[in-house]
């Protein structure tokens, strides 16, 4: 199964602005529709349909998309195991990130609205730091995984969600690892300011992938199907503007992987002014050139080590078991052969198989009984 085809240089339309013409620098052909579903079979996992990444740059706002995206392919339901919150160093991230929240805009006692909760560990968190009352809503909740205490008062909904959620009121609307997921971006985030309304005083907090590293770095494995919308500080605050938002701040996170948006409903035309790293244009379009230069030579980099390992006899298995090694993996092709197991630190996760390579899954005490000759980190700043 393939996605809709885009061809090279069409005039589609950019989802955040409406610019016609996006400019595509990045192809891959017959990549997993989904990379973090629960796979029980090596069979399924081979077999699991398959799409186009076609990735383009509008010039005029600064945003990276996958015009080939078919949103009719994703299946997010009670298998997708999007969670991070077995991992401490990412816990203490969360945490931070939470309390941070919490100082800035004085949310105690508040009612705080997550949009694509997971499996709910952050708003459960913001509830019990602040005391505040939470509602979350995600189609992949899965209510026998709710991390909520009996005092903490934070009630999950299994659904998207829509301009039907607009009579929730919410002094904290949080969104993160979500956006990228939504193809028409621009209608999205007016919905949101939508379902707002005349509540000036609401906060809004995103938190997306940092599109800017990912060019920089040549990060092919951070590119896949899931993820059809990119952005740059000033792309998404150029996005929210347009939307009908103030933005309070833009910023980075997390060894710089993730963009931190905060905003607050503009009440006529945005005031506020922007930022000087909002002025990325031009930094964008070199790094859409030296990504579109450099990774297929970034590619047969990893290809021609992963042989040489294999033909040394060394052992070779991943560290990391979520979309960045489904990215990798599949990009390698053939010689992705070389990796024999992925481990990951998520129990959930062990004893099942990657999208499209069907490499299996397992849990860090197999390194003990097989110890690897080579580890390959997935996300660094987890070395």
């Amino acid at each position: 199964m393939s996605a809709r085809r885009a061809p090279t240089g069409a005039a589609s339309a950019c989802p955040s602005c409406r610019t016609a013409g996006p400019a595509v620098f990045y192809v891959q052909n017959e990549v997993p529709v989904h990379s973090v579903l629960l796979m029980p079979t090596r069979e399924e996992a081979i077999g699991y349909p398959r799409g186009e990444i076609r990735l383009g740059f509008c010039r005029a706002c600064g945003f990276i998309g996958n015009l080939a995206a078919d949103p009719a392919l994703h299946e997010y339901s009670g298998r997708y195991e999007e969670t991070q919150g077995f991992s401490a160093t990412f816990n203490a991230f969360a945490r931070r990130l939470a309390e941070g929240l919490i100082e800035r805009h004085g949310i105690r006692g508040k009612r705080v609205l997550e949009i694509g909760c997971g499996k709910g560990e952050f708003l459960t968190l913001l509830c019990a730091l602040g005391g505040n009352r939470g509602i979350g809503f995600d189609p992949a909740y899965v209510p026998a995984r709710n991390p909520a205490p009996p005092d903490v008062d934070v009630t999950f909904v299994a659904d998207f969600y829509s301009d039907q959620y607009a009579g929730i009121p919410a002094d904290l609307v949080v969104c993160k690892m979500t956006l990228e997921h939504i193809g028409d971006t621009l209608e999205f985030m007016r919905m949101v300011r939508r379902t707002i309304g005349d509540r000036p005083e609401t906060i809004v907090f995103f938190q997306v992938p940092n599109a800017v590293r990912i060019l920089h770095e040549v990060a092919f494995w951070d590119v896949y199907y899931e993820h059809c919308s990119y952005f740059s500080p000033g792309s998404i605050a150029r996005l929210f503007r347009r939307a009908g938002f103030e933005v309070l701040d833009v910023g980075t996170d997390f060894d710089d992987q993730y963009l931190l948006v905060e905003a607050c409903p503009a009440s006529g035309r945005p005031t506020l002014p922007s930022r000087p790293e909002e002025a990325d244009l031009g930094t964008l379009a070199r790094g859409v050139a030296w990504f579109r230069e450099q990774w297929p030579l970034r590619v047969e980099h990893w290809r021609d080590l992963l042989r040489r390992a294999k033909a040394e006899g060394r052992r070779t298995v991943i560290w990391g078991g979520g979309s960045k090694a489904v990215a990798f993996l599949n990009a390698i092709g053939p010689d992705a052969d070389a990796v024999l197991q992925v481990v990951d630190v998520n129990p959930y996760k062990h004893g099942t198989f990657l999208a499209g390579t069907g490499h299996e899954i397992v849990g860090p005490d197999v390194l003990r009984e097989h110890a690897p000759d080579t580890v390959i980190v997935m996300n660094g700043i987890y070395r």
